[in-house]
């Protein structure tokens, strides 16, 4: 099996939307970047999406009153994402085609597991937010215990990745991600998450359609970051 395939979000694109499909918890993840975005200061504030695959972040970021740019280079993807009321931008999120200091916020959800040079991708994210704006990221950590979870496990389980989708050689090493953050300007904290137990008990019942993201000590299997451009 060839591991993290760009080609394969094609293929799973009617399943952007469906909440207990294989992209159940982006859903529950982009519901948490959410909770860290502050609301919009002016009416012409603007959210960059790197990676926005469909715009699961689109009813979030309308909510808190922001312009919604979604960047990816799934065509697939993005088509579904305008559907939604996202602005699609093609492109790589290594070069990503937008001016300097065009954000006011900042999201890279789920992507820096699936370059080969995350580095290059925080910079980018400094690059294109102005003074003060806000970053988000959530990620999965450079651990057995991610791939164990989520790779050797979590594929075969409900709501869990789709099969192939990631590849455990690209995740993250999180001190260099620190260090990356700090040389170009944002001052990043990282924050564990798990989903809540009883909310996924629920979802698996039907009774939830989004599980909740708890914040916990321990970033060995998923982790959030949230920091502000000095």
């Amino acid at each position: 099996m060839l591991r993290n395939d760009p080609a394969q979000y094609d293929g799973l694109a009617d399943q952007w939307w469906e909440g207990q499909g294989g992209f159940a918890a982006l859903h529950w993840l982009a519901a948490s970047r959410a909770e860290n975005i502050p609301p919009a200061a002016h009416p012409d504030a603007v959210l960059v999406d790197l990676a926005c695959g469909g715009g699961l972040m689109a009813p979030h970021v309308a909510r808190l009153g922001y312009r919604h740019v979604g960047v990816d280079l799934g065509l697939a993807g993005l088509r579904v994402a305008r559907e939604h009321g996202v602005r699609p931008v093609r492109g790589s999120v290594l070069a990503v085609p937008l001016a300097d200091g065009c954000a006011d916020v900042v999201v890279a959800g789920e992507v820096l597991e699936h370059v080969a040079d995350d580095v290059t991708v925080i910079e980018e994210c400094a690059r294109l937010l102005r003074p003060g704006g806000v970053l988000v990221i959530d990620a999965l950590p450079a651990t057995w215990l991610a791939a164990l979870l989520l790779v050797r496990i979590g594929e075969h389980v409900p709501g869990g990745p789709p099969a192939g989708i990631h590849d455990p050689a690209l995740f993250v090493d999180r001190r260099r991600l620190l260090a990356a953050a700090d040389g170009v300007g944002i001052d990043l904290r990282l924050v564990g998450l798990r989903p809540s137990v009883r909310d996924l008990l629920a979802w698996r019942r039907g009774r939830r359609a989004v599980v909740r993201m708890k914040p916990v000590r321990s970033t060995a299997v998923v982790f959030a970051g949230y920091g502000t451009r000095r």
